[in-house]
């Protein structure tokens, strides 16, 4: 199986280990990613002005260069989804927007290249049952929360990979890995998005809904699939860490993907974590292994 892929921004600066833990499990599940020889940060928001192209311009040739590869595009991270699709459905349906965004960066693209998430492989490609049977290291039911916020599911007629009301892609995942998935209301909440940039308490307040919701039905790990999300949730609890509290780690769906297939710790750059991510470690019996405990 190989596919075109886009990696974007943060997963070469705040997200690597999101990239290290993809390659790395991809390369044993028989999952080809050929990076596009030419692409640029996808623009991190789709553009909701009506009078406006100019943002569609970056995604529009990141799709162009995919077409030129001539395969289906992958990406990782929720935010460069939800922009490539939507970005996508205009190009298909909207021909004054498609013929100016083409004539100004001089390519003709109007909307072949199918954009998908890695979740979509492992689940329609690859399949969950087939999955678990290259699990090496199972969870042995370690309770996990899938979060999966606005941009994974929303809008579903452009973008959405499963129900953007009762999702369960993530929970089928954690299932093929030996998880317990945790259920809890607050998984396809947003997690305040940039207003983390602001300082005070409404800033970190709608992270700490959603980490509490899932602390408070038993969830002793959190993953998702951005990583504004993944810095949200993580970052609501730096005061729960520095006091020495119970704190929930916010991982990357494909580090625990990298753990259940015994692939080592150097791909998984828990690094940048605030909280420690090693209990994932001792729940499929590896140990402390550099300090993550």
């Amino acid at each position: 199986m190989v596919y075109s892929y886009f990696p974007g921004c943060t997963l070469r600066a705040k997200a690597k280990g999101f990239e290290s833990s993809t390659l790395a499990s991809c390369e044993v599940l028989g999952v080809c990613l050929e990076e596009l020889e030419e692409w640029q940060c996808c623009g991190a928001t789709f553009p909701l002005q009506i009078d406006n192209s100019f943002p569609l311009v970056s995604p529009t040739r990141t799709l162009a260069s995919a077409k030129k590869a001539g395969r289906e595009l992958v990406t990782l991270c929720s935010a460069c989804l939800n922009v490539l699709k939507r970005t996508n459905h205009v190009i298909r349906e909207d021909l004054d927007k498609r013929e100016k965004v083409c004539a100004f960066i001089e390519e003709d693209y109007s909307g072949e290249v199918e954009v998908l998430h890695l979740l979509e492989i492992l689940r329609d490609e690859i399949g969950f049952e087939s999955l678990a049977r290259k699990v090496v290291s199972p969870f042995a039911g370690l309770p996990v929360a899938a979060y999966y916020g606005c941009l994974l599911l929303r809008p579903p007629e452009e973008v959405g990979i499963d129900d953007p009301e009762s999702p369960s892609v993530l929970e089928e995942f954690l299932s093929a890995l030996g998880c317990d998935p945790v259920e809890y209301p607050y998984k396809t909440e947003c997690c305040g998005s940039y207003v983390v940039l602001q300082p005070g308490e409404p800033a970190v307040s709608p992270s700490r809904l959603v980490v509490e919701s899932a602390k408070s039905r038993g969830a002793k790990v959190i993953v998702t699939s951005c990583p504004l999300c993944q810095f949200n949730l993580d970052y609501a609890q730096s005061g729960s860490v520095e006091r020495g509290e119970n704190a929930v780690p916010v991982v990357y769906f494909t580090q625990l993907l990298a753990v259940a297939l015994g692939l080592g710790e150097e791909v998984l750059e828990f690094d940048g974590h605030i909280v420690p991510p090693g209990l994932i470690f001792q729940s499929v019996g590896v140990g402390g292994c550099g300090g993550l405990t």
